[in-house]
């Protein structure tokens, strides 16, 4: 039987992993809506340039979903 410092760690870990995919979906859910509404916005006459900041927002939520899926990854130990 494992010792209950290592039971609590694991509960803690797959806590976290859970928490943290969750924070990845949010954020790429997030981005696509920002997406979405420019891509509406772009086929109802405005400008790529117009929308530009908006655009940039988006990418970088994409990024910062892309870097903590990534750093999930990398700190999951394989099966």
């Amino acid at each position: 039987m494992p010792s209950q410092i290592l039971v609590d760690l694991e509960k803690a870990v797959t806590n976290a992993q859970t928490v943290e995919a969750s924070a990845a979906t949010l954020i790429r859910g997030i981005a696509g809506r920002v997406q979405a509404a420019v891509d509406a916005a772009l086929a109802n006459g405005a400008t790529a340039a117009e929308l530009a900041p908006v655009q940039a927002e988006a990418d970088a939520l994409n990024a910062s979903s892309g870097d903590l899926t990534a750093a999930m990854v990398e700190n999951t130990p394989a099966a």
